[in-house]
């Protein structure tokens, strides 16, 4: 395919070469009526492209197809059969594909690292989860994708599952077996979905872990926006095989889904694609290159530790590792991630992504630099000059409990769907030990529920949760965020 064409991006230029006039939404008409404030500080730019999808960037009919052949170039450049666009962000994304492999009190085997918008899709759609364990690393304290043993395993208990969903990579940058868990999946004839929001750049260089589609899988999510180049909440579906038919991914998406997408996102989705199809390998290259010598650098500062394949990988670990998300072991600082990241970012204006008991994270995409790079390593210099000497940056006494590995995974006692939407109550968080949670708890970032609704509450979570949250950790789903009180199921 001519992957020079921006369907989207030439239709919105279209409709200004042409003048169009539009009585209909947005109702700022291209910036005409928002404020001048406002203007001032999005720009101008901004509400021009901000057009209307129907009747706007395509007639009222859609009779130029510019979503569908946009749609066609993003298939074809990641190498699935059909791509979907949604502006409504991965998280609505990964509900309509599991709901578009099983239903109602039908099984999934889901991973339990799975991030918060799966169990949200579990709890809408009453799918009955087969959970199978992540790779637990009870010395890192962290979580890689499952074993493929783990799925066959569950296949086996559960010959009624209607297929598997794996998230990979998972926050932490670390891949599963994909391949091996497709084979068994497609063994019994069954579909694969892969939770790969952080995987949008993997088609478009070698060196980076195998991309879902390479790897056989039936379909998979990907947030444009997180590796990529596009705007929040792009985010696309791709499909691959029959197991999935792509009408009923369309009607599971169109659910779901907004009637009034961005044009703006479309635009950002169609534009990134162009950009790696034609540059995406030299850009990749930079990249890789510039997030392997600021490992190498930041590992030479002192008190710090900087993650690797040898950490990450290996038996009972992660089976690849996405080197552009860097994470560095502070704890030899004396202070915790959390401590780390806020500290940067009001000493050092610095944003980072995941921040935990005892890492941050810095992700690194196509777009960074040198300059970029050597800002960062400063400040993480900076970090280790003064930890333990300044404020914000005070030794931390106050340890988060985290429990070992086979205390982390709680009893699954009712349905996540019917403990939310069940009768529930709130009691002390000192008293909530042995009551099923009716709400998820889920440290943010990364996403994962430490707890989610239907889970048998033990006093070795509700104390990780309790010290993490006097640590610094946000809990930000819990209708306390203090954690002083959870919600609970209430007792008949």
């Amino acid at each position: 395919m001519d992957h020079s064409q921006a369907p989207v991006l030439e239709a919105v230029a279209a409709y200004h070469a042409e003048g169009q006039l539009p009585f209909t939404p947005p109702g700022h008409k291209q910036g005409r009526g928002a404020d001048p404030r406002l203007r001032a500080v999005l720009g101008e730019e901004v509400f021009r492209a901000d057009v209307l999808a129907t009747g706007g960037l395509d007639d009222r009919t859609s009779s130029g197809h510019v979503l569908l052949r946009a749609e066609a170039l993003m298939a074809d450049a990641v190498r699935a059969d059909h791509t979907f666009f949604s502006t409504c962000g991965s998280s609505l994304s990964v509900k309509a594909a599991m709901l578009a492999a099983a239903g109602p009190h039908e099984k999934l085997v889901v991973s339990r690292d799975a991030h918060k918008s799966v169990v949200s899709g579990l709890i809408l759609a009453g799918i009955r989860p087969v959970w199978v364990e992540p790779q637990w690393d009870p010395g890192l304290h962290l979580a890689h994708p499952p074993s493929p043993a783990s799925y066959e395993a569950a296949f086996e208990e559960h010959p009624d599952a209607r297929g598997a969903l794996v998230t990979s990579p998972t926050p932490y940058g670390t891949t599963g077996d994909l391949a091996e868990i497709v084979r068994i999946g497609h063994a019994r004839d069954l579909p694969v979905i892969v939770d790969e929001a952080w995987g949008a750049h993997l088609p478009f260089h070698p060196d980076l872990p195998t991309w879902a589609m390479d790897a056989g899988a039936d379909l998979c999510v990907t947030s444009v926006h997180k590796m990529g180049a596009g705007f929040e909440q792009g985010s696309v579906f791709h499909l691959r095989g029959g197991r999935i038919t792509p009408a009923t991914l369309a009607a599971r998406a169109d659910l779901l889904g907004t009637t009034s997408p961005s044009v703006l996102l479309y635009a950002g989705l169609d534009g990134w694609r162009r950009q790696m199809v034609e540059q995406g390998a030299e850009l990749l290259d930079r990249a890789l290159t510039l997030a392997s010598q600021v490992r190498a650098t930041v590992e030479g500062i002192d008190g710090l530790h900087v993650h690797g394949r040898d950490d990450f990988c290996g038996p009972g670990r992660g089976h690849d590792l996405d080197p552009l998300q860097v994470f560095v072991d502070v704890s030899g600082l004396g202070v915790s991630g959390y401590q780390a990241a806020d500290w940067l970012r009001a000493h050092h204006r610095i944003n980072l992504h995941v921040s935990d008991h005892r890492r941050i994270s810095a992700q690194f995409t196509h777009a960074d630099d040198a300059g970029t790079a050597d800002r960062l390593v400063g400040a993480l210099r900076d970090l280790s000059r003064r930890a333990g000497r300044t404020e914000g940056l005070e030794r931390d006494h106050r340890q988060v409990a985290v429990p070992a590995p086979e205390r982390l995974r709680l009893e699954q006692a009712m349905l996540p769907r019917d403990a939310f939407f069940g009768p529930v109550e709130s009691v002390p968080s000192e008293a909530a030990a042995g009551r099923v949670v009716a709400e998820m708890l889920t440290p943010y970032p990364p996403g994962i529920p430490a707890a989610l609704p239907g889970e048998r509450l033990d006093e070795a979570v509700v104390r990780y949760l309790r010290t993490g949250v006097a640590a610094g950790m946000v809990v930000p789903d819990a209708a306390d965020g203090s954690l002083g009180t959870i919600r609970v199921v209430a007792d008949s």
